[in-house]
């Protein structure tokens, strides 16, 4: 039976994006301190690489188009052209100008797949964008995972050209999906599935949507991108062993996202997102205060369990306003901002101070910062507990 619109891109095809933008944006992290070294920068300078990622990450999904498939269409290119050409990069600056193409991609292919799913699934959407995500934060762990596994036994050049490949695989996908698609009025770019008219977001409920994905898309980053340098500093081990800690991360946020799946179905949105930055807020002070591998690795793990529900809460309470796909591309997009600009900041107060111990209160301040407006949110808002 021929595929009808509303299946493309079919559910395994959204894990699957999902999972190669959690790869691409964990990419960094895992690897940092290879690159410092080959590349011979300090940390102002790694901070610098990850601005310019996810600037890209910024400008895809601000750009998003109202035809969400070809937005995942380019994001599936760009994440192809972009992380091939930084996995061939001689320098610092080159591998910048690739790691901003291909966060271009992972900008498009995260927010077209998010709106879909927001529009595809009400009943219990909470629920239902954190199990999706659950494929996000599985390729963020398997990006400290396979840098494990495999950099001891084959050149970073050839495992970054393997990852630029699952994009070609994912283009793929997506064209054996939608091959046979168009028929008389129909093609690939029509208008994706919707549920109710969507109405647009006020100015007030607006700014402050977007001033939680800012916040919290630099919250996450500065903790996964710097973790493993961190650990390799005070935890007093190996890289290997670095890795791994970056690892526990990303486990607890991937086996979190399960276990916020389950949870929403019986607590309401703003109770889990609330919970969540109260305890992120708590264990960000406490990494900076640990002096061991062990205790580096146990907030790793509770800070993973406390950050899992709160981008499919926040998302779900977004989609529930009836945003229009530029307003809700805008809003996720602007997590790019502060995923390039607060980790970049770290390293800058890490040069400055020679401490990244103390660069930890950026983090800190942001997780506060978010438990803030989380608490006095505008009263429009129509998701209550």
């Amino acid at each position: 039976m021929e595929r009808s619109k509303k299946e493309a891109p079919s559910p395994g095809l959204m894990h699957f994006g999902l999972m190669l933008a959690g790869l691409g944006t964990a990419l960094l992290g895992p690897i940092l301190p290879l690159l410092a070294k080959q590349w011979e920068m300090v940390d102002s300078q790694s901070g610098l690489m990850m601005m310019a990622k996810f600037c890209g990450a910024f400008l895809g999904g601000v750009t998003v188009s109202q035809r969400l498939r070809w937005s995942l269409l380019a994001g599936l290119v760009a994440g192809t052209v972009g992380f091939g050409g930084f996995a061939m990069s001689p320098s610092m600056g080159l591998g910048c100008i690739g790691l901003f193409v291909g966060g271009f991609g992972l900008g498009q292919i995260i927010t077209s797949i998010n709106i879909l799913a927001g529009r595809r699934f009400t009943a219990h959407r909470g629920s239902a964008l954190s199990l999706l995500n659950f494929s996000f934060s599985l390729g963020a762990m398997l990006s400290a995972l396979l840098a494990a596994w495999l950099l001891p036994h084959f050149a970073l050049r050839g495992v970054l050209e393997g990852f630029a490949g699952l994009f070609a695989i994912g283009l793929l996908a997506l064209w054996i999906q939608t091959r046979g698609e168009v028929s008389g009025a129909e093609s690939f770019d029509a208008a994706p599935l919707q549920t109710g008219p969507q109405t647009g977001l006020s100015g007030r409920v607006y700014l402050y949507f977007a001033g939680l994905l800012v916040l919290y898309g630099g919250l996450e980053t500065c903790l996964s991108g710097w973790l493993t340098t961190f650990a390799l500093r005070y935890g007093d081990k190996t890289l290997a062993v670095s890795e791994y800690t970056t690892l526990l991360l990303w486990m607890a946020l991937t086996f979190g996202r399960l276990g916020a799946s389950a949870v929403m179905l019986h607590v309401g949105e703003k109770t889990a997102q609330r919970w969540s930055l109260a305890l992120a807020a708590g264990f960000t002070a406490a990494l900076a205060m640990a002096h061991s591998a062990e205790t580096i690795a146990i907030f790793a793990v509770l800070l993973g369990l406390s950050l899992a529900p709160f981008f499919p809460a926040t998302f779900a309470l977004l989609m529930a306003e009836r945003p229009t796909a530029r307003q809700a591309g805008i809003v996720v997009a602007v997590s790019g901002l502060g995923a390039a600009a607060l980790p970049w900041m770290m390293g800058v107060i890490s040069t400055r101070t020679g401490s990244l111990q103390l660069a930890l209160a950026l983090p800190f301040a942001a997780a506060l910062g978010l438990l803030a407006m989380s608490l006095f949110a505008p009263r429009a808002l129509a998701v209550t507990d």
